[in-house]
């Protein structure tokens, strides 16, 4: 049999189950889907503010190689010393994106005879670079800190233990504090959670004052910043590890001028302004409110953040579901096995700035009639 017939194989498999995946177009519709939590992506002010300043100065298309070749610039480690002061941090290293960020950390800062120590649901990132690296590994129960101190006794070396500070599928958040109080290495993934927690959006462990206590983390660029890429922050010894040893910072071309401009001009932004973050926060609320006045409580998962999951059964109704809110014009996503436990298929709901109180008030009713069909 050749490759390409069993690739197709699997293929199959996968449309019997009702879990394959395709592209598709979600531009032209009401976004409850993206990651764009505080609507830079689509902010035309913002846009045009970045592209005057790219062609107004002497920024480069491309980066030309990777940084340890010719892809450096002056303006690069300007904004990670910029972004390592706004999240009170010793030093930063830009990637280009968070997966390059993950993959490059933990397949090569856990040696061999330390020991990593991962929530279950981590990112699927995190768990691709511990398979890289050498260092002994295990999960703990979600947000589990009791079961989290029993696999810490099993540990040895170095011990890391790593969390996201909101999880991205369950849009809960990580109990980081008491985690800080166990003398381990914390690695925080702040992807959904920098731009939205924090007076400024510094993230849960500046909103939190745990930077002493905390290793190492990663800000991703590509969800509340609405651009592309990701820093890892920790100590400049740190960061000087990671430009020898992070083989996806070292064997790749750096990211473009653009970009890092796109990054500057939302530090800009939040620096002077949390009119975004207090935006966000209050469609929040108001989210939360309805669904507790239309009964919808018990259908989601209990959440705070930006993120909020509605419990539907089986791929085919979850499926089915998505199709009905995309036929009215609105985008949100179905969450499917085996990306998560069978039984525990959703919809998963992103709130934005550029949504509106009337979107909301369409979105829940449409949940509330199908509440009738799905029970």
């Amino acid at each position: 049999m050749s490759v390409n017939k069993k690739l197709q194989q699997i293929l199959l498999q996968r449309k019997e189950n009702n879990s394959l995946r395709s592209l598709s177009f979600t531009r032209h519709l009401i976004d409850f889907s993206s990651n764009d939590y505080l609507s830079f992506a689509r902010d035309e002010d913002h846009k045009h503010k970045i592209i005057q300043r790219f062609s107004q100065q002497q920024f480069h298309i491309g980066s030309t190689g990777s940084r340890l070749i010719s892809g450096n610039s002056e303006f690069a480690e300007e904004l990670e010393q910029k972004i390592a002061r706004f999240h009170k941090a010793e030093a930063a290293l830009i990637f280009n994106s968070g997966y390059d960020a993950n993959v490059g950390f933990f397949s090569c800062v856990p040696k061999k005879g330390d020991t990593v120590i991962y929530d279950e649901l981590i990112h699927a990132s995190i768990r691709d670079g511990i398979r890289l690296g050498l260092a002994k590994s295990f999960s703990f129960k979600h947000n589990d800190v009791e079961d989290l101190k029993k696999k810490i006794t099993k540990a040895e070396g170095d011990i890391f233990v790593v969390v996201e500070a909101v999880y991205s599928m369950d849009g809960d958040q990580s109990p980081v504090q008491e985690i800080c109080n166990l003398n381990v290495n914390v690695v925080v993934d702040e992807a959904h959670s920098a731009g939205i927690f924090g007076e400024k959006g510094e993230g849960v462990v500046c909103a939190l004052s745990l930077e002493s206590k905390v290793f190492a983390r990663i800000i991703t660029y590509g969800k509340s910043f609405g651009s592309h890429g990701a820093a890892i922050i920790g100590s400049s010894v740190l960061r000087d590890y990671l430009v020898n040893f992070a083989r996806s910072f070292v064997y790749t071309t750096y990211g473009s001028d653009f970009n890092l401009v796109a990054i500057d001009e939302v530090y800009q932004n939040l620096e002077h302004s949390s009119e975004r973050i207090v935006r966000a926060n209050e469609l929040k609320e108001y989210f939360l409110e309805r669904v507790r006045k239309l009964e919808l409580s018990p259908h989601f998962m209990p959440s705070q953040s930006l993120i909020h999951c509605f419990l539907v059964k089986g791929n085919s109704a979850c499926k089915n579901l998505e199709k009905t809110f995309r036929n009215k014009g609105i985008s949100v996503k179905a969450i499917l096995s085996p990306t998560i436990p069978e039984g525990l298929e959703r919809l998963r709901i992103s709130l934005h700035c550029h949504n509106s109180k009337s979107q909301l008030d369409e979105l829940l009713d449409i949940l509330s009639k199908s509440v009738v069909l799905i029970d």
